[in-house]
């Protein structure tokens, strides 16, 4: 049985549609394609006007409620209380007035010096300062015991809500730069400065390119002579007399029919098992797409230490 298994393939290539989360209109795309990018690196703008309004609203009402909390917190004022004490004491004052009053129009009243109306106006005067003072008595109580423990929850609640729609305002307003996922080269340009974004709907198409990997297929008979972690070595047609060290990353637990786009030496009818041969490439010489060989040693261990990349 021969030592090397040799296997034929593609550098797979695995892509990624960039898309903003809100709709909007670009006004910036900082890449074109075939451009190489590095994970984080801006790629593309929103105009960023309309949420950086929303953020400043939001800021201001978190504001503005935040006062509220405090002032509720803080209680009543010195001042309120000593203004519901002093209503207090007036509308005592004049309830005292008031019964003296009456009580000497009705002593009047005994030697019919007055009429029964005035004495019936200065009962209805006492009668309004006594209500006068209980609802002073109540101000001065409730100025005392301060806002109420539900009123401070129910801002509180408030706050936290507008905190966080804050937050999201401000999630939104940073989301307006698209950023690239990871290490990759920019293969479509979909839309333009100036069109409008919708949510979701593909800007840029990013192929990725870390890790590598050949997709390849192994024949039926020949599945049981390699295993994950084998040492491999990989040739293009490009560059005939350069050696590309890889290792087997995967193994498919599933046949398949041979796609039409891969060659072996074996009938296309016949099931295969597919493969993923990852690569070392420092020099980034491996386009995606591009036919590889690979060429597996069958009699090394299953560690594939040597294989790896420095």
């Amino acid at each position: 049985m021969a030592e090397s298994l040799t296997l034929y393939g593609n550098v797979d290539i695995r892509e990624v549609q960039l898309a903003f989360q809100d709709a909007g209109r670009i006004s910036n795309l900082a890449v074109d394609e075939g451009a190489k990018v590095k994970k984080g690196q801006v790629v593309a703008e929103l105009d960023p006007a309309r949420f950086q309004m929303d953020a400043e609203r939001l800021g201001g009402e978190v504001m503005a409620q935040t006062q509220l909390v405090e002032r509720l917190k803080s209680g009543s004022r010195p001042q309120e209380i000593e203004k519901a004490r002093a209503a207090v004491a007036s509308a005592k004052a004049n309830l005292k007035d008031a019964d003296l009053i009456l009580a000497r129009k009705q002593s009047l009243l005994l030697t019919n010096r007055i009429s029964t109306q005035e004495v019936d106006s200065a009962r209805l005067r006492v009668q309004t300062w006594q209500a006068t003072l209980k609802v002073s008595e109540e101000e001065q109580s409730l100025a005392l015991e301060g806002p109420r423990k539900e009123d401070i929850a129910a801002a509180e609640a408030n706050l936290t809500a507008l905190q966080a729609a804050k937050e999201l305002a401000q999630q939104r307003l940073t989301d307006t730069r698209l950023l690239a996922p990871a290490d990759g080269f920019i293969r479509n340009r979909i839309l333009e400065p100036g069109a409008m974004a919708s949510a979701g709907a593909p800007v840029l198409t990013l192929a990725l390119t870390d890790p590598l990997w050949v997709r390849a297929y192994i024949s039926e008979p020949d599945l049981g002579r390699v295993r994950e972690g084998m040492p491999a070595e990989l040739h293009t047609d490009s560059l005939p007399g350069k050696t590309y060290k890889g290792w087997v990353g995967f193994i498919s637990s599933t046949a398949e029919f041979t796609p039409k786009t891969v060659e072996t030496t074996e009938l296309r009818t016949k099931l295969v098992y597919r493969a993923r041969i990852f690569a070392c490439d420092p020099q980034q010489e491996l386009r995606l797409g591009m036919p590889v060989t690979a060429t597996i040693d069958t009699t090394k261990g299953t560690t594939g230490d040597s294989a790896r990349c420095d």
